[in-house]
């Protein structure tokens, strides 16, 4: 197994010396101490490339079999350590590993799902001191074969939900559940009334992404038989989903293991990677009218192997995205057993074959971005069966290209604190890149809290705009490339927005006092209303500027209705 790890990383060394490729993975895991697979059970667990404790270093988290623990490394500075985390560890065979802030008060939870066992919601104290909570929680102790979690706040009301998906084959009992967050570290099953299908379809996991852009996070579910079809969930921003995969063209039948998503192609909508068996991959274009064709057999991305993890990552930080999936064969076959895909920047995507993967035959699962060293170039890791321990990939392109690049990180205030369910959209040199967060991707994963984005030789970026799930817009000019920005919501809120939409309220969020502002500086109808669409406030023939105060009323989410004898105008306003 050391052997083979070293032949590995020396094959790298020998590519970067011999100057083949731009591209460069080196394979790490024996210099950092890496030495846990997770063992010989079937289909392997999760993993997180994420920062648990908050001190701005992505760390390590891997699930295991039966009977062992939970791995966690801490990143010290570019270095990893085994570390011991406060918490009860029931052993069990873990799937999903979250990383998650449940009640916004700034530090990360844990929920650990596991398919032969009940699942576990620990609570953060503040000091990496877990409480055990499931039962207190809502969220069901029963056995389900759970595999997958996911995070995000379909109703927009600032806490994250749940949806759990469960693998329950032979016996197809337990269903898919969506769980409510109640605000109070209680959920509440809300599956049935929001129209999430009771029967069993063999998911290993799903994803919150708002496919359609409309401000509602809808679900996509990867379902493991070819006997069940994949479904798409429409947010029907009132607390209901409808099934939409047929007249989306999602419903595929297939052995579905991941639901990886991103915008691939940056024209503002998000597209779906889907792995398979052997019948080859699916790569979901969105066409932007709410369907979907797949392009994998185009675009060189249908592996036709037996695929498990994908994540999209901008490897070389040249401004376009790459792609790589892990695979459970060996190669000795002559099935790939995983895919590094380098896309040539119009959307064509090839495997090279001096970019450090060439000797990579692990049985492998599950894989997650994140930064080992804070350089701004994604690294990764792997979840592997036993007898290869899992690997860690640090990303050698610094060293060879040495492009340029940015790393953006969020703090909700009227969103969820993480942050969850926002577009980021930056201009560089005139020309635009759009990421999106999620929170439990790819298959069974937890990438990085920071989106990466790559800008080549640039400098300058013209701006970086975030749109978070409460409909606010933060926008900043002019930012100086390699560096880390940290966006509070609602601190850099921009007059274009009021240009645009010739109305501006301010400051927005507000705790209740606050001013509209009118480019034309007509008088105006004013009708406020809580987000039930009951009428809360009006105030005929307000003058522009006049100080409104609505304090009396509850913290959250409301619309400003104004109108004169021309227009009208809609805002939402956020009092906290």
């Amino acid at each position: 197994m050391k052997n083979l790890k070293n032949y590995i990383s020396y094959f790298a060394l020998l590519c970067a010396t011999l100057g083949y490729s731009q591209i460069l993975f080196t394979e790490s895991s024996i210099s950092q101490g890496i030495n846990v697979s997770h063992g010989s059970t079937n289909f392997m667990g999760g993993l997180a490339f994420f920062d648990f404790d908050g001190d701005g270093w992505d760390d390590l988290t891997y699930a295991s079999e039966d009977g062992e623990p939970v791995y966690f490394f801490k990143n010290n500075n570019g270095t990893f350590n085994p570390i011991a985390i406060n918490f009860t560890d029931y052993q069990t065979d873990t799937r999903q590993i979250n990383w998650v802030d449940i009640d916004n008060d700034g530090d990360n939870d844990l929920f650990i799902v596991s398919n032969n066992a009940s699942n576990r919601l620990y609570e953060n104290d503040g000091s990496m001191n877990f409480s055990d909570i499931t039962a207190s929680s809502g969220i069901s102790m029963n056995v389900m074969s759970s595999w997958g979690a996911a995070w995000g706040d379909y109703n927009n009301d600032g806490y994250l939900d749940l949806f759990l998906s469960n693998r329950d084959f032979p016996d197809a009992l337990s269903a898919n559940l969506l769980y409510k967050n109640n605000g109070n570290n209680t959920f509440t099953d809300v599956s049935v009334s929001a129209g999430i299908d009771t029967n069993n379809h063999y998911s290993f996991c799903a994803s919150f992404f708002d496919f359609n852009n409309d401000g509602w996070q809808d679900i996509y579910m990867a379902n493991d038989r070819i006997t069940t079809e994949n479904i798409l969930y429409k947010n029907n921003g009132n607390g209901t989903f409808s099934d939409v995969s047929v007249t989306s063209g999602t419903n595929i039948a297939m052995d579905a293991m991941s639901t990886t998503i991103d915008d691939y192609d940056y024209d503002g909508d998000l597209d779906i990677y889907v792995t398979n068996t052997s019948a080859g991959n699916y790569f979901l274009r969105n066409n932007g009218d709410e369907t979907f064709t797949n392009i994998a057999p185009t675009n060189g991305t249908a592996f036709y192997s037996i695929g498990w993890g994908a994540v999209f990552l901008d490897a070389d930080n040249d401004g376009d995205q790459d792609l790589y999936v892990s695979g459970s064969q060996d190669g000795s076959l002559g099935d790939l057993p995983s895919a590094f895909y380098e896309n040539n920047g119009l959307g064509i995507f090839n495997i090279p074959t001096n970019a450090g993967f060439a000797n990579d035959v692990a049985v492998s699962y599950s894989n997650a971005i994140g930064d080992i060293n804070n350089d701004g170039y994604p690294d990764m890791t792997v979840i592997n069966k036993e007898p290869i321990d899992n690997f860690l990939w640090t990303n050698s392109c610094n060293t060879s290209n040495n492009y340029n690049w940015l790393k953006i990180t969020l703090e909700g205030t009227m969103s969820n604190k993480m942050g969850i369910g926002s577009w980021i959209e930056i201009q560089v040199a005139g020309n635009k890149q759009y990421r999106y967060t999620l929170l439990g991707e790819g298959y069974i994963s937890q990438n990085s809290g920071a989106e990466f984005i790559g800008l080549k030789s640039n400098t300058i970026v013209d701006y970086v705009k975030v749109k978070w799930l409460s409909g606010i817009e933060d926008i900043i000019y002019n930012v100086n490339a390699n560096q880390t920005v940290h966006f509070e919501e609602g601190s850099t809120l921009s007059a274009n927005e009021f240009y645009r939409n010739e109305i501006l309220v301010y400051p927005n969020p507000n705790n209740g006092i606050f001013q509209i502002k009118f480019s034309n500086e007509d008088n105006h109808d004013l009708e406020i209303y809580n987000i039930h669409g009951v009428k809360v406030f009006d105030q005929p023939n307000y003058r522009s500027s006049e100080i409104i105060n609505i304090s009396n009323l509850s913290k959250g989410v409301y619309f400003l209705k104004a109108n004169n004898s021309d227009n009208q105008f809609i805002q939402k306003i956020i009092l906290h």
